[in-house]
């Protein structure tokens, strides 16, 4: 365990940022090295598979209900140095992960064409979709138990073997991406199903080599029999954090979903540049929410400790760096935006539209980066209902609009980003007033049981 009440926050900050960095880096590259090869197989696979991205990107929102509530308690338990509080909260989270991931793999093959069917702009994109989502299933599954291992370590302050294991996931994933989608060496090529099969393969060997690492390595806290039979008490402490998190998440699936659905009339072009260019911005703002990542549990630990002005003060730390983070990658995204979706895209329609996305969505990744910021911050103290009102905001800003003018069939496309980004903007705003409300609550409370 580290201890994050002491010494300067902007090195506790940096030190952990960087490594979540390097593995949210290379899971970028594992992006691109997956939408190269399924771009290679037509417009149509590739706007499915974006729209099945979409569907995992759900799934993942579930584990942050995990993840999030797991942070919180243990990285809060680290700071008042209570190891048994920790060990039940870990305990917890595996059982849970399994009963979730279990829930996901029989709903997740119920409902995934009637999900795409929903959205998709032809019969090839929910084809394709639908092949990449049932390879890939088991793989999301298992994210639960990922997410409760990870979150326990950065509860604690260790990052390093989470990093270790995702970077070795990562280069398995992208040397069996070409064999299995392109036929490499095998000559059997499976297309998006190979796309599927190589992301649950690699996720598989995640999971197993952080089990390893806890099993022989972890000291701080363990799997521990006596600890893992359900306890609906901890469940209830986990999920009240986590499931305002995980909806927050979850509304940025429905923003996805209400995007695709505007657009379907404009054609597989429209929607491939979409989500070719919402994968690329997930991959580049990645640095960003690095960031934020490391932000939550110092904020956790100095909360736990009552260190009320080490939490005013990482906060500050937080926003400026991802600021100064997120500025040049907006400068980068506007001026290169044909560029990156022409390394991506061959066909012409899929590059235009794609890059009028990228140009105008460029505009929020500063406000982005604020939201993300407060969002662990929110994380940290123990209280995420916030987030969820802000996004809450967000939606119908964003969602009331859109779905008037889809219903006239004479606007630009571009009018749609417009207002994402003007939702983005507002949800900043709205996000900061609120964190502000909880440090005059929640801060004070906190420094006075300190002293107590």
């Amino acid at each position: 365990m580290k201890d994050l009440t002491q010494g300067s926050i902007v090195r506790h900050i940096v030190t952990m940022a960087i490594p979540i960095a390097i593995g949210m880096i290379f899971q970028a590259l594992y992006y691109v090295v997956d939408l190269y090869f399924v771009g290679k197989l037509g417009k149509a696979a590739l706007a499915g598979v974006g729209a099945a991205g979409n569907g995992t990107f759900l799934v993942l929102a579930l584990t942050q209900v995990l993840g999030v509530g797991n942070v919180a308690l243990i990285s809060q338990a680290a700071g008042r140095k209570d190891r048994d509080e920790a060990n039940l909260v870990f305990n917890q989270s595996l059982t849970l992960a399994t009963v979730a991931g279990l829930a996901v793999l029989i709903l997740g093959y119920a409902l995934t064409t009637v999900y795409l069917r929903s959205i998709a702009a032809d019969a090839a994109i929910v084809d394709a979709g639908r092949t990449y989502l049932y390879w890939y299933m088991p793989g999301l599954a298992l994210q639960f138990a990922l997410a409760a291992m990870g979150s326990t370590l950065r509860g604690t302050g260790i990052v390093q073997p989470t990093l270790t294991v995702q970077l070795l996931s990562i280069v398995l994933n992208a040397i069996l991406a070409p064999i299995l989608i392109a036929g490499w060496f095998t000559h059997r090529p499976m297309g998006v199903a190979g796309a599927g099969l190589a992301s649950t393969l690699a996720t598989a060997f995640a999971v197993l080599a952080l089990w390893g690492y806890f099993h022989k390595l972890e000291r701080y806290v363990g799997v521990k029999r006596e600890l893992l039979a359900p306890r609906l008490r901890e469940w209830g402490r986990m999920l009240a954090i986590g499931l305002p998190a995980g909806g927050e998440y979850a509304l940025m699936f429905v923003f996805a979903v209400i995007g695709y659905w505007a657009i379907r009339d404009f054609g597989p072009a429209a929607q491939a540049g979409y989500g070719t260019g919402s994968r690329i911005i997930q991959g580049l703002i990645l640095p960003g929410m690095a960031i934020a990542f490391a932000t939550g549990p110092i904020i956790g630990q100095n909360f736990g400790a009552g260190r009320a002005d080490r939490v005013r003060d990482t906060f500050r730390s937080a926003v400026l760096l991802i600021s100064l983070v997120m500025a040049p990658l907006s400068v980068i995204v506007y001026t290169s935006a044909s560029s990156l979706i022409g390394g991506f895209a061959k066909d012409a329609d899929v590059v235009a539209q794609g890059s009028v996305f990228l140009r105008v969505v460029a505009w929020n990744f500063v406000a982005q980066g604020v939201i993300f910021t407060c969002s662990s911050v929110f994380q940290g103290l123990g209280n995420t209902r916030p987030s969820l009102l802000s996004s809450s905001v967000r939606l119908l800003i964003f969602a009331l609009p859109t779905i008037w003018i889809a219903t006239h069939h004479t606007f630009r496309i571009e009018l749609i980003w417009h207002l994402s980004v003007a939702s983005v903007f507002i949800q900043a705003c709205v996000s900061l007033l609120l964190l502000r409300q909880q440090f005059d609550r929640r801060l004070v409370v906190a420094a006075a049981s300190a002293a107590a």
